[in-house]
């Protein structure tokens, strides 16, 4: 028998349309590997919500890789060093992965192909970051004339099928996910979670084939956050459960507007590595020098500013469609996406707190916490990034609420004002806020005059 290969997993828990498998099986027999290393990605190690989706996730690949007389061997530590072991462990030939994009990544990626066979494939975005260029040859800034040039390009290629599969003769040992504690014990925060989500590949497709069905009505009620309008596919793509590659191939005769509406959110994930891959850092700071000289209001040093930021964090800010995105992204680790351009031009531009408080959240609350999009999201909302809003363009949430009607939403979200009818329930006046619900941290209007003044200030 020809001597295994190891492929090496990340985010890219799938059988179908992955190259990585699709390159190791035609070599030799398969070890599939995932390595929780949380000390490489240092502060970037995985949040909360995250952790709770990749214990789903992994143990649904897992029942997958045994129907093909596979098991997936978890190990904890230094991702190099284990991988390296293994290869040892086991006489593997050498290393198959799917390349990633995210600085901690690519560091791992360089230096374990320094010191053994390392063959990294292309396979969890549209087109692998730095295809798509200008006519010079430099890559897109901009998000517009990017979309422009891939579209030109694609579909690059067709969904690879599930390979035939070899297993090797022994199997290396192995961690039991339970003893990674990825879920809550005591306290149990994550109930919510467990009604709103179904880990694992064949829940990606699931998932998939529906929103195909609901795709015409994308463009009218993506934007509605009381309708169940948007694709929820953001994990599912997060953790390479399913490939952009497919989700583009299922959309196949889908000629609406709604269905060209989510191919450009598609191709803005693309559009996000790309810009990471030219700005590693880029969720770490702002990419526009008037932002890193901004009177932000510091939390750390202001107790007004640290109680506005609890309030927000805690969905108790006073303006019913911020509090109720950020009482969901809690209870389900994941917000509608209207709401979250909402939720953060108030901490940005209401509150006057830094964006990357902002981010940090939510890398920590979202199940679909992504370098790349986290960070670019980010950066468009606060007007600090390379293609972003500009920081004058300040949301009103209160009339936001009323014109995509989150009555229904708010109702759901923030029960204490259930009882109100629609004409109310968007900004009701204090002697009609019940069961505790707070006053407004700040004025809409006062909080405009506040931001103005200070970008002003920042720009000299």
């Amino acid at each position: 028998m020809n001597a295994p290969r190891i492929v090496w997993l990340r985010r890219d828990l799938r059988l179908a349309d992955q190259p990585a498998f699709c390159s190791a099986a035609a070599q030799g027999p398969v070890i599939p590997v995932y390595v929780l290393d949380d000390a490489r990605a240092g502060e970037r190690q995985l949040g909360g919500a995250a952790r709770w989706w990749l214990h789903g996730s992994l143990k649904a690949f897992g029942r997958e890789v045994e129907r093909h007389g596979l098991r997936l061997i978890l190990r904890r530590g230094d991702c190099v060093k284990q991988i390296l072991d293994l290869v040892t462990e086991t006489g593997a030939s050498g290393v198959d992965a799917i390349r990633h994009y995210e600085p901690w990544w690519r560091e791992a990626e360089e230096e374990l192909g320094r010191q053994t066979d390392l063959q990294l494939h292309d396979g969890n975005y549209l087109a692998p970051p730095g295809l798509v260029t200008t006519g010079t040859g430099s890559p897109f800034k901009i998000y517009t004339p990017f979309a422009r040039a891939l579209l030109r390009l694609l579909p690059l290629r067709d969904p690879l099928p599930v390979p035939a599969i070899t297993a090797p003769e022994a199997w290396p040992g192995s961690d039991s996910l339970v003893s990674w504690d990825l879920r809550p014990g005591n306290p149990d925060w994550a109930a919510g979670f467990r009604d709103a989500w179904e880990p694992g590949e064949e829940a990606a497709h699931a998932q998939l084939d529906d929103f195909v069905e609901r795709a015409d009505a994308y463009e009218e009620e993506r934007n509605r956050p009381s309708v169940d309008g948007t694709s929820r596919l953001s994990p599912h793509l997060q953790w390479g459960e399913i490939s952009p590659t497919q989700v583009w191939h299922a959309l196949d005769g889908q000629r609406g507007t709604g269905a060209d509406t989510f191919r450009g959110e598609v191709i803005w994930r693309d559009y996000a590595q790309n810009v990471i891959h030219q700005f590693p850092r880029y969720p770490e700071s702002s990419y526009r020098d008037v932002f890193e000289r901004f009177g932000w209001r510091d939390p750390q040093k202001s107790e007004s500013a640290a109680a506005d930021l609890r309030a927000w964090q805690r969905g108790r800010t006073g303006y019913p469609i911020v509090d109720a995105g950020m009482r969901q992204l809690w209870t389900t680790g994941w917000m509608h996406n209207r709401v979250r351009m909402i939720a953060a031009s108030f901490l940005i531009k209401h509150l006057l707190i830094d964006w990357r408080h902002g981010e940090r959240w939510f890398w920590d609350t979202l199940v679909d916490a992504d370098y790349a999009n986290n960070g670019v999201n980010w950066q468009w909302v606060s007007g600090s990034g390379v293609d972003s809003n500009m920081f004058p363009r300040i949301m009103a949430p209160l009339s936001q609420s009323e014109k995509f009607d989150a009555a229904a939403y708010i109702r759901e979200w923030v029960p204490e004002l259930a009882g109100l009818e629609d004409a109310e329930i968007h900004d009701p006046a204090d002697s009609r806020r019940r069961n505790g619900y707070p006053v407004k941290r700040i004025d809409h209007k006062a909080a405009r005059e506040r931001a103005l003044s200070a970008y002003r200030a920042a720009k000299g």
